[in-house]
């Protein structure tokens, strides 16, 4: 169990590299082998006793409230705080989170990623080091698609390398960590700003080691594009069974290898769908044919994306 009990998860950005499907959810509220992605994060938070919860909200937030609700279900007890018109940022959100969660220390968790590090190890690191922020992190085994953290010989963060050659030997932020709300009062609430780029890097400027990295080997499953969606849903299918959302009606004549279905979705006879994601409402015509694709409902239309692994 974690000796922290409070945590922000960050679920308001808009998910522009996983359009279409942020068209019709917000990025945290797309299932994974038939369960929301913010379902597992907050299951996996209470599980480890981290059970006050604030999810920030400002794309689609109905589909947020709608599958998480106060989270008395998932043993956790969940308040929103909403960012509007314009999203905050990483830090942004933090600052004007920090009344809601009233804890001098939490975790903060972004909500598209699932991780299974171990969060007692990062709070206990946290509390002995004495920083403002610890970020737990893995080797970066993929410097040329993830920017990087560099940390000195003592595990302090001294840089934040972008994707290339620059961050060749670097870790990679897994999406979660420890902060003190000290490092984000300061800012002013109801602006924009983010934590790395801008926050993190004006502390490591002014006070070393106020931005410390946890090094782990945690796994992590990324949810950036349709591509990662795909191959993180795959790896949470077990025994790759085939797991369909609610209210999914298939005829027995229709053919589905490899996909993805939402919620309320209707696939007509004789139909196949092979590596394809279906989202909420479509409804698959009798006899059609649809092979890596992603179907979205538009008014009595299907919107049809190609969809490439």
């Amino acid at each position: 169990m974690s000796s922290l009990h409070h945590a922000l998860v960050l679920t308001a950005g808009l998910g522009t590299r996983l359009d279409p499907l942020t068209r019709v959810r917000a990025k945290p509220a797309i299932p994974v082998a038939g369960e929301p992605i913010i379902r597992r994060i907050i299951a996996w938070l209470a599980d480890n006793g981290v059970t006050e919860l604030v999810l920030n909200l400002h794309h689609r937030p109905d589909t947020l409230t709608a599958v998480v609700g106060d989270g008395s279900d998932l043993s956790a007890r969940v308040r929103y705080s909403w960012e509007q018109p314009a999203v905050l940022g990483s830090a942004g959100g933090p600052r004007q989170a920090l009344a809601i969660l009233g804890a001098e220390t939490f975790f903060i968790v972004n909500g598209d990623t699932l991780t299974d590090v171990s969060l007692r190890a990062l709070a206990a690191a946290h509390g002995a080091s004495g920083a403002l922020v610890t970020l737990a992190l893995v080797p970066n085994v993929e410097p040329q698609r993830y920017g990087g953290v560099q940390l000195d010989a003592d595990g302090a963060v001294t840089g934040f390398p972008r994707r290339g050659t620059a961050a060749d030997g670097s870790y990679h932020f897994v999406g979660v960590q420890v902060a003190s709300a000290e490092a984000f009062r300061a800012l002013t609430p109801g602006t924009p700003i983010n934590s790395i780029g801008d926050v993190y890097d004006t502390l490591i400027a002014t006070r070393s080691g106020s931005v410390r990295g946890y090094v782990c080997n945690a796994h992590f499953w990324d949810v950036g594009t349709p591509a990662d969606y795909l191959k993180t849903s795959d790896a949470f299918r077990a025994g790759g069974a085939e797991v369909h959302g609610r209210s999914v009606r298939v005829d027995p004549t229709a053919r589905i290898r490899d996909s993805i279905l939402w919620d309320d979705i209707d696939v007509g006879a004789a139909s196949t769908l092979d590596r394809c994601i279906v989202t909420d409402g479509v409804q698959v015509p009798a006899g059609s044919t649809y092979r890596r694709a992603i179907l979205l409902r538009a008014d009595d239309e299907v919107l049809v994306f190609s969809l490439s692994d």
